[in-house]
C-alpha cells in the first residue's frame, strides 16, 4: 500500500467518524437550525468518507493488480 491510499483511508475514516458524530449529537433535543446543520454536514462528511475510501481501496487495488 503507498504513502497516498494509506492517506487516503485515514482521510475517509476522519470524516466519517466526525459526520457519524454530528450524527449522533441529535439523539438529544436541539433547535431547529443545529438539526438541520448537524443533519446536513452529517450526511455529507459520511457520505464523503464513504466515496473517498471506495476510491482509496480501488487505488490500493489497482496498485497491486498484476
Amino acid at each position: 500500500m503507498t504513502l497516498g491510499t494509506a492517506i487516503m483511508f485515514v482521510v475517509a475514516a476522519v470524516l466519517t467518524l466526525i459526520g457519524v458524530g454530528l450524527l449522533l449529537s441529535l439523539i438529544r433535543p436541539s433547535g431547529p437550525a443545529k438539526v438541520y446543520v448537524f443533519r446536513m454536514a452529517g450526511i455529507m462528511l459520511v457520505s464523503g468518507g464513504v466515496v473517498l475510501a471506495f476510491s482509496a481501496w480501488a487505488t490500493w487495488d489497482w496498485s497491486v493488480a498484476p
